[in-house]
């Protein structure tokens, strides 16, 4: 029986704060959904990344003789017999001069074909060789020009009595970098910097063209070596790093070779760079996010609980422990984040997806991994659940600490205090009326107003990081799709953190001072003026929010751009400082024009009854 009343109760309440609800909700959506979508995708990346190198059989070393003849057979037992249990392919790869002005050439490689186990390329188009005089050719990228499908090739101005017909394009594991691969098109000489695109290297090589050994009697200069254990990899591992440096100096120094690591692979370099830094963004909007959901539901949650004061008076009397009296606002929380968090998950994996799909723009991104990538997702879920609940835990004890008699009466309206502005006459006797209440009213919620001016400044802020990011990509030469990608993204979802967390503060004032603008509207204002008497408040707290948000972008830019992308503040264009906070004004007209109806629908006969 107490089970059953204890569960209507709940549904009343459920019922009776459904708006409320919702907007917790829906901050919970927007914060975990949009957070965990950016931490999954830096995830997503490196599973992905994982199963390429093992699908792929990767080479985690590429071993060159020194010698013009190649390895003799000796050394290639040798080598097979030091790399116990692993994948060796043996070719060969000559540069042919094509315009030494340009300093281009055209590389081939002459591969075991029947045996192709390291290194397995994807066949893009076409199909595979039927006889030795057809061959395979690169996909063409910002470097590689590539060939058509049944085009050929003479390759007798270079030295070769012959001609190859090209029967199929391959994209190699080695270079799916859309700007170039300078680890293996010109190893000796690059010097290259993921950052930067057009690095010393990049531009060796016109063309590649995979050729069978079985055409060609030539020796065997290269060995592509894949080690048996491929766990070992796991994304550029603190212990791979070690193990294939040493394993490369050991082989220098006890073999007449050049040996190119994976740890050396521009292409897996990048897209680990790039991974790694939208996993840091990631990190930083949690923070950002975390603190305006906190403030939201403590706003929230402390407005529901003061509308059932009486209620929990009674209870008090009745001898009810403060825990007990709070437990149902507590599950209204659990509830309400719970639901959110289920939502965000589709939010999270949808972005994810999204991020995805833009590295595309400067990668040719390996089939996404279907491993579920749920660690960033359930540490947002965990600290979010930890914010809303410890905010009704907060709301609820402070609540059940005053006396019953005090909770039975309604909770007096602020009063107004002398400003600072009183205390300059020249501005303040020259102020209608309407100014000066509006001025007072604005400090008379102190809290509210610091809840406003800390939302607004954190969220034009997030709004600043999207834009330098932006900014950075188009003109501060910051060549990354993917980067651009997140931040569109961190700035849509910050006009939407902006709205979600204006509407709910507003919703709540306007709920708060029913009885004031009922008021106004007995006085005879009018609709625009019963409107305007809100939005001047609305507009000089988020003003202040805006002023504030200029100190708290620029830590938050500096943050981002110092320490994730290494650039400077001064590179961002001066303009991004004005666009930010017409964004957000933006989005603060949409709200105000979104409650306009709820301001002037307010019921004057419920509103102006009260418990004297």
């Amino acid at each position: 029986m107490v089970i059953k009343t204890y569960l209507k109760t709940l549904l009343k309440m459920f019922r009776r704060h459904i708006a409320r609800f919702i907007s917790l909700v829906a901050m919970v959506v927007i914060s975990i959904g949009f957070v965990s979508g950016i931490g999954s995708a830096a995830d997503k990346i490196d599973y992905s990344l994982d199963n390429y190198y093992r699908n792929q059989n990767v080479s985690d070393f590429i071993i060159k003789s020194k010698s013009a003849t190649g390895f003799t057979d000796e050394e290639i037992n040798n080598l097979r017999a030091y790399f116990e249990g692993a994948d060796i392919d043996g070719g060969m790869s000559i540069d042919l001069p094509v315009n030494a002005e340009e300093k281009l050439s055209l590389r081939l490689y002459f591969l075991d074909f029947e045996n192709w186990t390291v290194n397995v390329p994807a066949l893009i188009d076409g199909k595979a060789p039927e006889t030795v005089l057809e061959a395979y050719c690169e996909q063409s990228d910002d470097v590689i020009k590539g060939y058509s499908v049944g085009e050929e090739v003479d390759l007798s101005p270079y030295g070769f009595a012959l001609k190859v017909k090209i029967s199929g394009v391959i994209q190699s594991p080695l270079t799916f970098n859309l700007g170039g691969e300078p680890s293996y098109n010109n190893p000796e000489n690059a010097e290259f910097d993921p950052t930067i695109v057009g690095t010393d290297g990049m531009d060796c090589l016109e063309n590649i063209i995979y050729i069978d050994k079985a055409l060609l009697p030539v020796p065997t200069g290269d060995l592509y070596v894949a080690i048996s254990d491929r766990s070992v990899f796991n994304r550029y591992s603190a212990g791979y790093i070690d193990y294939v440096t040493k394993t490369a100096e050991t082989l220098e120094a006890e073999y007449n070779v050049k040996v190119i690591t994976l740890a050396d692979n521009y292409s897996f370099i990048s897209l680990d760079f790039y991974s790694e830094k939208v996993l840091q963004i990631g990190y930083i909007l949690m923070v950002a996010f975390l603190l305006v959901t906190a403030l939201v539901a403590l706003s929230n949650m402390t407005r529901l609980i003061d509308e059932e004061r009486s209620q929990i008076a009674c209870l008090t009397t009745l001898g009810y422990s403060p825990f007990g009296i709070i437990s149902k606002y507590i599950l209204f929380a659990m509830i309400a984040t719970g639901i959110g968090a289920f939502v965000a998950y589709f939010v999270n994996l949808g972005l994810s997806h999204f991020i995805y799909f833009v590295f595309n723009y400067s990668f040719y991104m390996p089939a996404v991994s279907n491993r579920i990538a749920l660690v960033f997702y359930l540490i947002n879920v965990a600290f979010i659940a930890v914010a809303t609940i410890g905010a009704t835990v907060i709301a609820g004890f402070k609540m059940t600490g005053e006396k019953p008699a005090d909770m039975l009466r309604p909770r007096p309206p602020k009063a107004g205090k002398k400003v600072l502005l009183e205390r300059i006459p020249l501005i303040w006797n020259r102020l209608p009326f309407k100014y000066k209440s509006t001025v007072r009213n604005v400090f008379r919620y102190k809290s509210r107003f610091i809840m406003t001016v800390i939302a607004v400044a954190v969220s034009m802020a997030l709004v600043m990081a999207g834009l330098a990011l932006l900014d950075l990509c188009l003109f501060g030469g910051m060549d990354s799709s993917a980067i651009e990608g997140v931040a569109v993204l961190i700035v849509i979802f910050a006009g939407l953190l902006t709205v979600t967390v204006l509407y709910t503060l507003m919703k709540i004032s306007i709920s708060e001072r029913n009885r004031e603008i009922a008021t106004l509207m007995v006085l005879g204002y009018k609709n625009g003026e019963v409107a305007g008497y809100m939005y001047r408040e609305i507009y000089i707290n988020v003003g202040v929010g805006l002023l504030f948000g200029y100190p708290v972008s620029a830590l938050l830019v500096w943050f981002l751009l110092d320490v994730i992308v290494a650039r400077t503040m001064a590179e961002l264009s001066w303009f991004i400082w004005l666009i930010a906070p017409v964004i957000v004004m933006l989005f603060t007209g949409l709200v105000t024009l979104i409650l306009y109806r709820r301001i002037v629908k307010v019921d004057m006969n419920e509103s102006l009854k009260a418990i004297e």
